[in-house]
C-alpha cells in the first residue's frame, strides 16, 4: 500500500509509514511494531517495520535521485531556500512535534522543547553555511591554473539513536542534503516517530522524491544491510562504541566514508577557585539533563579536595530536589528512562558499585512515580568512595548516575580526566582563565566546556577522541564529510607541453 505524502498531515496518528521515494508505504512483508511511552508504559503508535527488501527499495530510490535527479544540480541558494522552508514548517508545528517527541521518549517538556528547537536551527544553520561552502583557487608556478570543486559524496546511510531522535536526525539530514546528497535514515526502533515526521516535512518543503528516505527497522537487518550495500557511499552512525566498531568493519569492505559519534564517560573538573554555586548547577545539568541518557553526559565528577565537602553537600541537596513526574508538567525536571532493559542496566551498574564498596549519597534505585507507576524511572544518583578500577567509573552507564572523587592538584585532575578509553565531552570550572585554558588544552576530548554546561549548538563542532569516534557534526566542517574535493589543473601556456621530449 502506497500513498503520496500530503501536506499538513497531523504529526500525531495511530500508524506511521515508511517513506521511500516520496511515498508513504507499508512494509513489503507487512511487518509492524509498536512504540511505547516510557513515562507511562502505554503504546503510542504502530509503525511499519522495514525489511531488507524495503531497504533495497530505499537505496535504489536514493541512488536514482542522486545519479539522475536534479537536487544536486540545484543552485546553492535554491537548496538553501528548501532547508529554510523545512525549518519554517517545523516551527509552525513546534508544539505538535514537541508533544510527539515527549510521547515517544518520555522526555520532560523543557528538554523536548530545547531539542526540537535545535533541530529547527540545524536546518537554518546549514541553509546559511552551504552558501559559503565552495572550492578554492590555488596559485601554481608556470602557466598552470588549479582550482577545486566540492561535490556531494552520494548516497548516505544515516543511523540515528533513541536518546535524541529528532535532533540527531536533523544533525544528519541537514548537512547531507545541503550539499546535494541523498539519504536513507534508519531511526531507532524505540523512537522512530519524529524522524518519520521530519521526512514528511522535507518532502512538503520541496525536497525531491528519493532524496530523503526513512526506513525504521532492526539494526541487524536494515542497518547492516545499508552499511554493507555497495551502492551506499557513506555511513553516519551515532550510538554505542561496540556497534560503531562493527559498522566500521562492515563499511571497510566497500571502502565507504564513515562518521562515528560513539560512547562517552565525560569528566567534569571543579577547581578550588570555581564559583561553587555555578559549578553545582552546571554539573547537575551535565549529568541529569535528558535523564543522563546523553553520550557526553558528564558522569565523572572530580572536585578539588579543598572544596570537596562544601561542593558535595550542595550538589547532593540539589540532586535530591530534582523532581520526577508528569513530563508535561513544567515543574518536572527529569523524564523517564527509555525502556525496561535500560532501566535494569542502570540499576545493575549502581548495584555493582555498592558491591565494590562505593557509597550512595543520593538516589541509587528504581523510582516509583505517582500516577506513572507503569513507566520506567530511575532516581538521580550520586556515588562517592569510588576508584578508577570500578565499572561505574570506567564504563558508560547511560543514565542519571554520577560518580564523585576528590583530586589534589591540577596535574592529578588532568590525569583523572584522561584515564578513560573515551574522549567525547569534558568540563572545567575555574575563575582562573589561564588555568582553564591550560587544562582544556590537555584534556583528551573533542569538547571542553569551560564554566558552561552546554555542549552542542549549531556551529559548534561535536565529536570525540579515542573510542568516542571520529568526524565532527553540527558545524561547517561537517559539510566536508558529505563532499568530495575534486582538483582541476589546467595549462594555459602558448607552447604545447612535451614532458617526455619525444
Amino acid at each position: 500500500m502506497t500513498q503520496q505524502v500530503q501536506e499538513q498531515v497531523s504529526v500525531k496518528r495511530d500508524f506511521y509509514h515508511l517513506i521511500i521515494n516520496g511515498e508513504k508505504v507499508e512494509s513489503s512483508n507487512g511487518g509492524k511494531f509498536q512504540t511505547v511511552n516510557p513515562a507511562t508504559g502505554e503504546v503510542v503508535a504502530t509503525v511499519a517495520k522495514a525489511s531488507q527488501e524495503d531497504a533495497e527499495r530505499a537505496v535504489q530510490a536514493a541512488r536514482t535521485a542522486f545519479d539522475h535527479g536534479k537536487w544536486k544540480q540545484y543552485p546553492v541558494n535554491r537548496r538553501a531556500q528548501v532547508l529554510n522552508k523545512i525549518a519554517t514548517i517545523m516551527r509552525s508545528r513546534f508544539n505538535e512535534i514537541v508533544e510527539l517527541e515527549m510521547l515517544d521518549t518520555g522526555k520532560s517538556l523543557g528538554t523536548a522543547q530545547g531539542q526540537v528547537n535545535q533541530a529547527i536551527e540545524d536546518f537554518e544553520f546549514y541553509a546559511g553555511a552551504i552558501v559559503g561552502h565552495r572550492g578554492t583557487v590555488n596559485n601554481m608556478p608556470g602557466q598552470f591554473h588549479n582550482y577545486t570543486e566540492k561535490e556531494p559524496v552520494g548516497v548516505c546511510a544515516q543511523i540515528v539513536p533513541w536518546n535524541y531522535p529528532l535532533m540527531m536526525t536533523a544533525w544528519k539530514i541537514a548537512p547531507a542534503i545541503a550539499v546535494g546528497c541523498s539519504v536513507i535514515v534508519k531511526p531507532a526502533s524505540l523512537t522512530p516517530l519524529t524522524a518519520i515526521i521530519l521526512g514528511e516535512i522535507c518532502l512538503e518543503a520541496g525536497v525531491p522524491a528519493g532524496v530523503v528516505n526513512i526506513v525504521p527497522g532492526s539494526g541487524k537487518d536494515v542497518g547492516n544491510y545499508l552499511v554493507e550495500h555497495k551502492q551506499v557511499d557513506k555511513v553516519a552512525f551515532t550510538g554505542s562504541t561496540p556497534v560503531g566498531k562493527g559498522i566500521m568493519e562492515k563499511a571497510s569492505q566497500t571502502l565507504k566514508r564513515v562518521t562515528l559519534e560513539l560512547g562517552g564517560k565525560s569528566p567534569n573538573l571543579v577547581f578550588e577557585d570555581a564559583d561553587i554555586d555555578a559549578a553545582v548547577d552546571g554539573s547537575l545539568y551535565g549529568i541529569f539533563y535528558n535523564s543522563g541518557q546523553s553520550c557526553e553526559a558528564r558522569s565523572r565528577l572530580y572536585v578539588h579536595k579543598d572544596i570537596y565537602d562544601e561542593f558535595l553537600e550542595k550538589f547532593v541537596a540539589k540532586t535530591k530536589a530534582i523532581k520526577l513526574g508528569d513530563p508535561f508538567d513544567k515543574g518536572t525536571h527529569m523524564g523517564a528512562i527509555i525502556d525496561l532493559d535500560q532501566l535494569n542496566v542502570i540499576d545493575g551498574y549502581v548495584k555493582s558499585a555498592i558491591e565494590e564498596g562505593a557509597t550512595i549519597l543520593a538516589g541509587g534505585k528504581i523510582a516509583t512515580v505517582e500516577g506513572f507507576e507503569n513507566g520506567f524511572w530511575y532516581e538521580p544518583t550520586v556515588i562517592a568512595d569510588v576508584n578508577h578500577s570500578m565499572k561505574v567509573v570506567r564504563e558508560e552507564i547511560f543514565g542519571p548516575v554520577v560518580v564523585v572523587m576528590p583530586f589534589n592538584d591540577e596535574k592529578e585532575a588532568i590525569h583523572f580526566a584522561n584515564d578513560s578509553e573515551f574522549g567525547l565531552g569534558s568540563a572545567v570550572w575555574s575563575k582562573d582563565g589561564a588555568r582553564a585554558t591550560r587544562v582544556a588544552n590537555q584534556i583528551q576530548a573533542g569538547i571542553v566546556m569551560v564554566n558552561c554546561p552546554f555542549s552542542a549548538m549549531p556551529g559548534t563542532p561535536f565529536g570525540g577522541y579515542k573510542q568516542s569516534g571520529f568526524g565532527r557534526e553540527l558545524c561547517i566542517e561537517t559539510l566536508d564529510l558529505y563532499t568530495e574535493t575534486k582538483s582541476i589543473i589546467s595549462y594555459y601556456g602558448s607552447r604545447p607541453l612535451n614532458p617526455m621530449g619525444v
